[in-house]
């Protein structure tokens, strides 16, 4: 990457960090982006603070996609930047009213001083907190100020009453029988006074003087929002929301509670969920999480590993209807296994599809591991529109499911779709076969890992995958396939131009010896493979063979790696 004399020029600036008093005083808004980005990418966490501190613009964003070997922010550069945003609150020289964080997190455990999405939520609601703790500190001693301010105005009035009635007193004395009486006269005329004060001024003691005036105060203000609702009297001091926080939020057992608190209190930072991730979650603690956050910003909620059953899935769904943005629903391993009948079984389905069809701007849908063979058409019939990405991997399909999802109106419209770990067999055929073809126009991405797609079963297959023109990755590891078998995916890929990405399976050829005639994705996992490398080595020689003739061995990445791949590259990197 070619960087600009802008780029290069923020680089040297940011590198000394004992100069930026003096560039900080007078740099345009217009080079704080260019600043921040050196900071950034040459983990500059104190620059980061600083520029983050003095922001000119209402808006920043760091994150979302990053380009092809860019690195993502460093933890102390994030920490960094947290923490300038909690001083800015009370910096006049910082604009900032929103700060979106969207996809910052990292999850590639390989990149080191990272910060992941678990992280990042914890340190994201901390800042949250300690924004509202740092104000609540700051009106206290407000508060304090006031008081002081007061009780010295009070020891001045007390100081103006007793020179005047000393000043009274010596002017009226005659002998001792007219002193007597003008003093009488002196104490009644003061108690008259007394009477006439108001009510605050015969209360002795200076603090509960005021406590009385403040109470007469928040009644004036109560009094005045009940008949206008919509001032800003409504809300407390501490409940002004100055800067709105947009981020993805990865939510555990282990951090609920602090993310419960840093939502449910209001104050200058206000946190919007834009990505929802749950894992070992109750069905209540989900429910109340989803009642905490605001509405409009909601695009799609994972909850995983999450022991919910019919029942609680049941329950959950409606409560996602009022997000009116809510794009994708990604349901892992919530623990419905519908293989063993069980009591009101068949209510809590009826349930769940009423849920699914109150999403109404639903686009993808992703039930893994849910054990739902027979019930495809109950889940999906009640949609109100198609959806673009289905994920059923796991899910024991039939083949009843499946000629329903051939004929379905999503199969014309779909652009991803996964049957992983879905055994098919002769039976199943047709179906796939009138799928692929539906989808043809339209299908970018296929993963059909696990299947148990022998020679004969692809070979079937082969040719409604050559007619898919728009696909661009093609997932097919874990099958028993051999190598004659494989060297035909190939030839078939090669001819399919727009396909990015081919993931195959090692051949059977190079297991060792004892795996049975099909044997089962499970089995081609923990199956060691042969320790001589001249059998990997005739399958990649081939394969080259056939790219090189088809002439895609620059643009058609082709691996066996099914751990360390990377389904990015079926975008634009290859």
């Amino acid at each position: 990457m070619v960087l600009s004399l802008v780029n290069l020029c923020a680089r040297e600036v940011v590198s000394d960090h004992s100069s930026s008093p003096y560039w900080l005083s007078c740099v345009p808004r217009e080079l704080y982006r260019a600043l921040l980005d050196a900071a950034f990418s040459h983990c500059r966490p104190l620059a980061v603070g600083e520029l983050v501190q003095r922001w000119p613009e209402r808006k920043l964003t760091i994150g979302g996609s990053r380009k092809s070997g860019q690195c993502p922010p460093n933890r102390l550069c994030v920490q960094a930047l947290l923490l300038a945003v909690v001083r800015g609150l009370t910096d006049k020289r910082c604009c900032l009213q929103v700060l979106d964080l969207s996809g910052l997190q990292c999850e590639d455990v390989r990149v080191e001083d990272s910060m992941g999405g678990w992280s990042l939520t914890v340190a994201l609601c901390s800042m949250v907190l300690q924004a509202r703790a740092a104000a609540s500190r700051a009106h206290r001693r407000d508060g304090e100020r006031e008081r002081k301010r007061g009780l010295e105005v009070e020891r001045e009035r007390g100081t103006i009453k007793r020179d005047r009635g000393s000043v009274g007193c010596g002017n009226s004395g005659e002998g001792s029988q007219g002193g007597h009486r003008v003093e009488v006269v002196g104490k009644m005329e003061c108690r008259t006074n007394e009477q006439t004060l108001p009510e605050v001024e015969s209360v002795k003691g200076v603090r509960r003087r005021m406590e009385i005036q403040r109470r007469k105060i928040s009644s004036e203000v109560k009094a005045n929002n009940s008949s206008n609702s919509g001032s800003l009297c409504d809300q407390d001091w501490d409940e002004v929301v100055v800067v709105h926080v947009r981020a993805d939020l990865f939510i555990n057992s282990r951090s609920w509670e602090r993310v419960r608190d840093a939502l449910s209190q209001l104050g200058q930072l206000q946190l919007h969920c834009r990505y929802l991730r749950v894992e070992e979650l109750s069905a209540p603690s989900i429910a109340s999480l989803l009642g905490l956050l605001p509405q409009q910003d909601l695009l799609s909620v994972d909850i995983r590993y999450s022991s919910l059953g019919v029942s609680g899935l049941a329950m959950l769904l409606p409560l996602l209807a009022p997000f009116p943005h809510l794009h994708s629903l990604r349901l892992h391993y919530c623990n419905l296994d519908l293989q063993r009948t069980q009591p009101g079984q068949q209510g809590g389905l009826q349930d769940m599809s009423k849920g699914l069809g109150s999403l109404k701007r639903l686009k993808r849908l992703c039930l893994t591991a849910l054990r739902l063979p027979g019930h495809l058409r109950l889940l999906l019939s009640s949609l109100s529109q198609p959806l673009e990405v289905l994920e059923l991997p796991y899910l024991c399909l039939t083949s009843t499911d499946l000629a329903y999802l051939s004929c379905s109106p999503h199969a014309s419209f779909l652009r991803e779709l996964d049957l992983s770990e879905n055994r098919f067999d002769e039976s199943s055929l047709p179906s796939l076969r009138r799928l692929l073809g539906q989808a043809e126009s339209s299908l970018s991405q296929l993963s059909l890992c696990g299947c148990g797609l022998s020679d004969s079963l692809l070979g079937a297959l082969l040719p409604s995958l050559s007619c898919c023109r728009a696909l661009r990755s093609l997932r097919l590891a874990l099958n028993p396939l051999s190598r004659t078998g494989l060297l035909s995916l190939a030839r078939t890929a090669a001819g399919i131009p727009s396909l990015r990405l081919l993931l195959y399976p090692s051949p059977l050829e190079e297991y060792e010896p004892g795996l049975p005639a099909l044997p089962s994705s499970a089995q081609l996992l923990d199956w060691p493979l042969l320790e001589e490398p001249e059998g990997r080595d005739l399958t990649l020689r081939l394969l080259d063979e056939v790219l090189n003739l088809k002439g895609r061995s620059r643009d058609l990445f082709v691996t066996s790696d099914l751990l360390n791949y990377s389904p990015d590259l079926t975008v634009d990197d290859i």
